[in-house]
């Protein structure tokens, strides 16, 4: 009996890592999400105020190393995430029936935040290598890349999911990690939605300066 037990075991016990591991990188990135979007969102007060918190980072050598190692921590956190991930159709199948059965709201946000994130490992990839092999990161640069026409629509999709991803990845990890009581689950949801339509709309306000901004 002992010998049967002892993988079972092992597996339980290394799934416990992973999961903290999965909800530590992904806290990281919640985090660095809303710093980026509020740093990048200055070039609204002012792109001189962009270009010189840019120019921090860069001369401090926190963009070239900060930037690789975030990209590395996103791959460490998909990769963690898609355990859990049906990729064959009819695991995808199952878990739309069981999602449709249960009429579960939290149900629904996973399959969201999964299908999100299949979406997000591509043209969040796409962003970060654009960025990071273009340094240094100017107000100017990032307005005519903007104002090129592709790269609107690439943002206008990318920044409601991303945003979306990370404000059911913030109330799912409050709630599985026990931070949210169960009496207090419709109120932090409502407070994550609030959170969740600032920072769209925080992106969104930002896209609209870079498409009005002179590149001259």
């Amino acid at each position: 009996m002992s010998i049967s037990y002892a993988p079972a075991g092992k597996t339980g016990k290394w799934d416990g890592v992973m999961d903290w591991l999965q909800m530590l990188s992904g806290a990281s990135l919640i985090l660095f999400m809303w710093c980026h979007m509020l740093l990048v969102s200055s070039v609204v007060i002012s792109p001189d105020a962009m270009n010189a918190i840019a120019h921090f980072f860069e001369a401090t050598g926190m963009a070239q190393v900060g930037g690789p190692l975030i990209f590395l921590v996103f791959l460490t956190h998909f990769v963690l995430a898609a355990r859990k991930i049906p990729f064959r159709f009819d695991g995808q199948k199952t878990v739309m029936q069981h999602a449709k059965m249960m009429r579960h709201g939290d149900t629904w946000l996973w399959v969201v935040q999964a299908v999100s994130a299949m979406i997000i490992l591509i043209m969040g990839s796409i962003h970060m290598w654009v960025v990071l092999t273009d340094l240094p990161i100017t107000a100017a640069k990032s307005a005519a890349r903007i104002q090129g026409g592709f790269w609107a629509v690439f943002y206008l999709i990318l920044l409601p999911l991303t945003e979306l991803h990370v404000g059911i990845g913030f109330y799912r990890i409050g709630v599985k990690w026990g931070f949210v009581k169960d009496t207090k689950r419709s109120k932090f949801k409502r407070g994550e939605n609030l959170l969740t339509m600032m920072f769209i709309a925080i992106g969104l306000i930002t896209l609209v300066r870079f498409l009005f901004l002179s590149v001259n």
